[in-house]
């Protein structure tokens, strides 16, 4: 699904999630951030989803931990507002925005880095193919 429209569909329907479920979200966006913090890049890219680790291998020519911490990620802090729909999910954080899909063995982190534009819902520095 496109960010663009995993925006559109969060923006219109962020109500009826089942707290478990935020919560789950809420905890693997919490640990993204805090792996980051820690410069625990393995950790980190245990947490993405699959095809945003391949993106992201293929894009810097490297293995996943290296090219994660070249990446240069805002520190985003504490998880704000969070919308979901489906098993997608859209979380603001103090400086960050993240969008994380839901996998059969849990939530995994599909877009960060991710600015609102203008004409676009968001730019994404770390997004999967």
């Amino acid at each position: 699904m496109s960010l663009a429209v995993l925006a559109a569909a969060a923006a219109l329907c962020g109500c009826g999630a089942s707290e478990p479920r935020l919560d789950g979200a809420r905890r693997a966006a919490t640990a993204f951030e805090q792996a980051l913090a820690r410069a625990d890049y393995s950790g980190a890219c245990a947490l993405l989803a699959p095809q945003t680790r391949q993106q992201l291998e293929e894009d810097a020519s490297t293995p996943c931990s290296p090219a994660l911490a070249n990446e240069g990620l805002p520190a985003a802090g504490t998880v704000g507002d969070t919308q979901m729909y489906g098993r997608q999910a859209l979380l603001r954080l103090a400086g960050d925005t993240l969008f994380l899909s839901q996998f059969d063995d849990g939530w995994k982190i599909v877009a960060a880095g991710c600015e609102p534009e203008t004409d676009m819902p968001y730019r994404c520095s770390l997004k999967g193919g």
